[in-house]
């Protein structure tokens, strides 16, 4: 059995302050729902603070990025050591990454080698966008990202993978692939490419969740299907009741 994830991306939101009072919120809520991975990805200027809110509450931290060097001359970079230091997780390969600040499938491979070396889990987006789509050219570009992103792993590296179907055209837009679209996406295009590179039994290992336009009236459409193991939740995720609501549904 997938344990459940929710995982909450805040993007470019919230300064130190208010991310602290948004964890304080949050926090008598989310520790409702232990059998679901519950996980917090703030910008980085916040994730010390956050660290110590959330130390011994059973909910995870994550960055929402990292380079892939150990260290050295990037300035304006983070390492994945200075991640690793306050973080369990780290997204990795978010469209908007892809869009406004050239990530490719080579750089996604190479922020995945370094987080695993490292000793984080990387949360691997993909998804295409609407062009892609209108092209039907979703089962293409979804199968190369997750061949060329993931390539090269261990096994064992692979089954702790966690997979984030994110069509770009979703995110952010208030439109939402439906869940049997979504699913179809997961069951038909991502676990068989994992099955291809690594065998049956990682490709049903790895937990892959649905992003885009993820509120708490329509998380359980999502969860209801069975190749959907939870949500990469933007907007919502900075709302208390809303995330509360998308983990209770995954509960469910």
């Amino acid at each position: 059995m997938r344990k459940p994830m929710v995982a909450g991306n805040w993007k470019m939101f919230k300064t130190v302050q208010e991310a602290a009072k948004l964890v304080q919120d949050m926090l008598p809520v989310l520790q409702s729902y232990p059998t679901v991975d519950r996980v917090m990805c703030p910008p980085f200027t916040s994730l010390m603070a956050v660290s110590a809110m959330l130390e011994k509450t059973g909910i995870g931290l994550g960055a929402q990025n990292m380079h892939w060097e150990e260290s050295g001359a990037f300035t304006g970079e983070v390492a994945p050591g200075m991640v690793k230091e306050f973080c369990q997780y780290v997204i990795i390969g978010h469209s908007e990454r892809r869009a406004y600040f050239a990530e490719t499938d080579e750089t996604v491979n190479l922020k995945l080698k370094a987080a695993f070396k490292t000793g984080l889990t990387p949360i691997m987006c993909v998804g295409e966008t609407l062009e892609e789509n209108e092209a039907k050219r979703t089962a293409e570009v979804v199968r190369r990202q997750v061949l060329e992103g993931a390539k090269g792993l261990s096994p064992e590296q692979a089954e702790v993978l966690v997979i984030a179907y994110e069509p770009v055209w979703a995110i952010g837009t208030g439109k939402a692939a439906n869940g049997d679209i979504a699913n179809a996406v997961v069951k038909d295009i991502i676990r068989p490419a994992l099955k291809d590179m690594y065998g049956e039994k990682v490709s049903q290992a790895v937990r892959v969740l649905y992003g885009g336009s993820v509120k708490g009236a329509n998380a359980a459409e999502y969860f209801g299907q069975p190749d959907i193991d939870g949500a990469l939740v933007g907007g919502a995720s900075l709302k208390v009741e809303d995330f509360g609501q998308i983990v209770a549904a995954a509960v469910k």
